[in-house]
């Protein structure tokens, strides 16, 4: 039970309400039927406005306030009344005044609903109490090349311990096998020496006192949760353990196996060799033919070796172009008398590197033209000979070299290891169809004798879950760095091909997040995108039938389970999605500040007129994307159906399927859910979300024939934040659908 709180009411006239909304009816509505106090002023953001809550607050011990106002997203700072007290905020400007006929008895209609709703959520909440362990605040960073580094030596900065495990015997990964690479700063055309670089980043990592290093070490397993991860590293035997808050990822990359190029002569052709091979010939300062040890004077590259090909890597890796051009012009330094020719499907050189780009175009050495490889083959004189068609010279052209190099693509070091067998990539079936499997299906699973690189101790598998391109999943727009594991971050080209300079900014994006969740956990708070939540869900396990639904969605792996399926929480990996609460069947998931009591009685709240004319619907919005898109459709000012009753939900997941029977079952007429964009290009903030919901569907077309009403009163939909124009559109469309169903049946009782 909630306990029994103090709370008031508070309308603001400001911004157009008052013009649009009659507040005294209100005030006289909320007083009548829930006896709690309302007050009436002209702008309750203005510092006369706030002292008057702060002062009643004060003096009459208010414990809950509800802001009838502007939108929930703005002003958050301005309502902050502490910790001590709940504030509920009613969305009266931006969702009613603003996009509503003024002075209408639908949209006043609509202003007393909402702030129903708003005074039963305020007395329906509960004060979370924040999940507060003993935890630890270093940081561990798994791997030791580029990205590892800075990372190690940018959290150290900050003032926080650091473990740095590499599994090879030296630090440096990639980088210490070139040696050039792309130039870091402006003008961004001179090329820098790699072993330079690479010592001057070791020595500062192996000189700081923060950072304890352990080479040629493999990590045996990860248990835990943010903030309590207990790590076992093995070396050479022998076995440390120490606890960390948090982890970087800095795993890197591995080369696509050449060997499957047969059609570019790999294999075939002793002069034919891959860019990483060519590196090792330009650190030993010595071009020669692998077939004779002939020096090289010809040397012609075919970029996008393997790439943009949906027979081996479907994507352009990025980086690929600009080695080539840095490569080519190592050759140059080497033997100005050398001749270099690169043939390009596109030249894509990202970001800053477009005059890198120029100075190659500018050596009379380097021959760059764009054409698809027809063939490859060896003359009498064991010459290499490539033929090229569709160039831009238009026409076909043939090209003699001592030496053929093969751009190869780059793949996540964490390709192929599939945590479980939802990502296995299943022959045909979206979205795995993209790459190929790097195991067969029977040994992918086969967790005796595969080689992982964390080792999670988890229900879900022991590695980050990967999508597409067997690269760690994450929101890639709004939280790069973000992995399915709450507390573990993903940097460098472990999650996407990049440049040097490109996993140095990498690897410092990701040793922030790292920073912020060491310090969030500390105070029981999550990560983003819900920064700060201490709410998290409570599970009443005596009523649990472990049905495992909520073990199996929950897409964070915040939930272990025993021997008989009994869910067991892991509330520092929570998101606070609600996903579970939405999953369980038998309602005994609730978040002291969203649970299946609160909800339904908010939507006992909404008044449910008779008959045809009037009908109520109500729109279930992610806060993430739909809702935000309805505040930016009223902000443009478009006018929208004021038959609908929004209620933002954390995720479209965490609505459970009882809401949608209370509210068919007392009359609401119609449901529409608003979600993020799920599938192949998913949108959604929690992962799987809204694609959960959509699944769930079934469990409400069940209830629809239980109820014995028409499946096309509820209905789910895919709304991107940038989709606002169609806001009205949507809802406006949805009231006609339902009008022409006509009214449920069940209104009145």
């Amino acid at each position: 039970m909630a306990e029994e709180k103090k709370v008031a009411v508070y309308i603001c006239k400001g911004c157009g309400i008052g013009d649009a909304i009659d507040v005294e009816k209100i005030k006289e509505a909320v007083e009548n039927e829930y006896k709690v106090p309302v007050k009436i002023h002209d702008a309750l953001c203005g510092s006369d406005g706030v002292n008057l809550i702060k002062n009643d607050i004060s003096s009459e011990g208010l414990t809950a306030v509800v802001i009838a106002a502007c939108s929930p997203r703005v002003k958050k700072e301005v309502f902050d009344f502490g910790e001590n007290v709940f504030v509920e905020r009613v969305n009266l400007r931006e969702g009613v005044a603003w996009t509503h006929e003024p002075n209408d008895e639908n949209t006043q209609m609509m202003a007393e609903d909402y702030v129903k709703m708003g005074v039963v959520k305020a007395q329906k909440a509960e004060f979370p109490e924040p999940y507060i362990e003993e935890t630890s605040k270093d940081i561990l960073v798994v791997g030791g090349g580029v990205t590892g580094l800075t990372a190690a030596i940018e959290i150290a900065k900050a003032g926080y311990n650091v473990y740095l495990v590499e599994k090879e015997p030296e630090l440096g990964g990639w980088v210490r096998k070139f040696a050039k690479i792309l130039p870091g700063k402006q003008p961004y055309r001179e090329l820098k020496d790699a072993s330079a670089y690479l010592e001057e980043k070791v020595k500062e990592v192996e000189s700081n006192s923060r950072i304890k290093i352990y080479t040629s070490t493999k990590i045996k397993s990860i248990s835990g949760q943010p903030g309590m991860f207990d790590v076992i590293v093995s070396k050479n035997g022998s076995e440390e353990q120490f606890r960390v808050g948090a982890i970087v990822v800095a795993t890197g990359w591995k080369p696509y196996d050449a060997s499957k190029l047969e059609n570019l002569g790999y294999g075939k052709f002793a002069n034919v060799i891959t860019n990483i091979e060519l590196e090792q010939m330009l650190k030993e300062g010595k071009l020669t033919r692998p077939s004779d040890g002939k020096p090289v004077k010809n040397v012609a590259f075919i970029l996008c070796a393997g790439q943009r090909d949906p027979e081996h890597i479907p994507y352009c890796s990025t980086v690929c172009c600009l080695t080539s051009l840095k490569e080519a012009l190592c050759i140059r330094e080497l033997d100005k008398d050398a001749n270099v020719y690169i043939f390009y499907r596109d030249m894509r050189t990202v970001g800053i590197y477009e005059e890198f780009y120029k100075r190659a175009q500018e050596d009379e050495g380097i021959f760059l033209t764009k054409g698809e490889v027809k063939g490859i083959y060896e003359d009498e004189y064991g010459d290499l000979v490539v033929e090229v068609t569709n160039t831009l010279l238009g026409e076909d052209v043939k090209v003699r070299a001592d030496l053929v190099v093969l751009a190869t693509g780059m793949l996540s070091s964490m390709y192929g290891l599939y945590t479980t067998k939802e990502e296995y990539p299943e022959e045909g079936e979206p979205p795995y169809k993209h790459i190929k499997p790097a195991v067969p299906k029977e040994v992918a699973f086969a967790n005796k004798d595969k080689e992982w690189i964390l080792n999670l101790q988890y229900r879900q598998g022991p590695e980050l879950p990967t999508l597409r391109y067997g690269m760690p999943d994450s929101h890639y727009i709004c939280f790069p760095y973000e992995s399915r594991r709450t507390g573990i971050y993903a940097a460098g080209c472990v999650r996407a091909p990049m440049t040097v300079r490109d996993c140095e900014i990498d690897a410092r994006g990701a040793a922030l997040k790292a920073i912020q969740c060491v310090e969030l956990v500390a105070q029981g708070k999550t990560t983003f995108p819900r920064t700060g939540d201490i709410d998290y869900p409570n599970f009443f396990l005596q009523r649990c039938t472990q049905c495992k639904r909520c073990t199996e969605e929950c897409p964070f792996g915040a939930l272990d389970e025993d021997e008989k399926g009994t869910p067991q929480p892991n509330p520092l990996r929570c998101r606070r999605c609600g996903i579970c609460f939405g999953a369980c069947p038998e309602k005994i998931i609730s978040f002291k500040q969203y649970s299946v009591d609160m909800i339904s009685s908010m939507l006992k709240a909404v008044s449910v007129p008779e008959g045809e004319d009037k009908p109520r619907i109500i729109v279930f919005a992610c806060e993430n994307d739909a809702y935000p898109a309805i505040d930016m459709a009223a902000k443009n000012g478009l006018k929208f159906n004021p038959f609908v009753r929004i209620i933002p939900v954390r995720c479209l997941g965490s609505v459970n399927v009882v809401f949608i029977a209370d509210s068919l079952s007392r009359g609401i007429d119609g449901i529409l859910l608003l979600g993020c964009k799920f599938g192949e290009d998913y949108q959604c903030h929690f992962i799987r979300g809204s694609e959960l919901a959509n699944r769930r569907m079934e469990n409400v077309q069940e209830t629809l024939q239980r109820l014995f009403l028409e499946p096309e009163r509820v209905k789910l939909l895919e709304v991107e934040i940038s989709d606002w124009p169609k806001i009205p559109e949507i809802l406006d469309g949805f009231v006609e659908e339902i009008k022409k169903i006509g009214p449920n049946p069940y209104k009145g009782f």
